[in-house]
C-alpha cells in the first residue's frame, strides 16, 4: 500500500513522496519523490507523517485539544512530545508509555493534513500525558 509522507529526518532534511515499505521494524524505508526513490534510514528519521496532501496548508493551525466526543479517545491517551530541537506535538497515544525504538501517535484534531506519525523514541526529549488525571489508555 503506498502511503503519502513527510519525512522529517534529525539533520533537519525533509523527504516528501510516496512510501511503499515503511516497517518500524526494519532498518529502512523508500520514498519516491519526482520519479526517484530515497532510501531513509528510521534511525536517521525524527518523524515520518502519514498525511493526506503532500502539500499540506501550511496557514492551517491545528487545534491542540482533543474534541472530548471524538470516538478516537476510547482506549487512548492524550500526549505532548517534545522534540530535541524543541519542535512539540500532541496526539493520541494507544500506549503510554510508549516502547521500543519507534512509536505512532494520532493527530488530536480529526481535520489534520497528518493521519499518524511515526515517531523515532531517540529524536524525543520528552513524553508526557496532557491530562494525566483522565489517562485512560494506558496499557501494560
Amino acid at each position: 500500500m503506498m502511503n503519502h509522507v513527510v519525512a522529517h529526518l534529525s539533520d533537519g532534511t525533509i523527504v516528501k513522496g510516496l512510501c511503499f515499505d515503511i516497517d518500524a521494524h526494519k532498518p529502512y524505508c523508500h520514498i519516491k519523490t519526482n520519479g526517484e526513490v530515497t532510501e531513509v534510514a528510521l534511525q536517521d528519521l525524527k518523524a515520518l507523517f502519514f498525511v493526506r496532501d503532500l502539500e499540506g496548508n501550511p496557514k492551517r493551525v491545528d487545534t491542540q485539544e482533543a474534541d472530548p466526543g471524538d470516538s478516537r479517545l476510547r482506549g487512548t491517551t492524550q500526549v505532548e512530545v517534545r522534540f530535541l530541537d524543541n519542535e512539540r506535538i500532541v496526539g493520541l497515544s494507544n500506549r503510554y508509555p510508549p516502547r521500543g525504538a519507534f512509536f505512532f501517535i494520532l493527530p488530536v484534531d480529526p481535520a489534520s493534513n497528518n493521519t499518524r506519525v511515526l515517531i523515532n523514541a531517540s529524536a524525543v526529549r520528552s513524553i508526557e500525558l496532557v491530562h494525566p488525571e483522565a489517562a485512560t489508555g494506558t496499557h501494560g
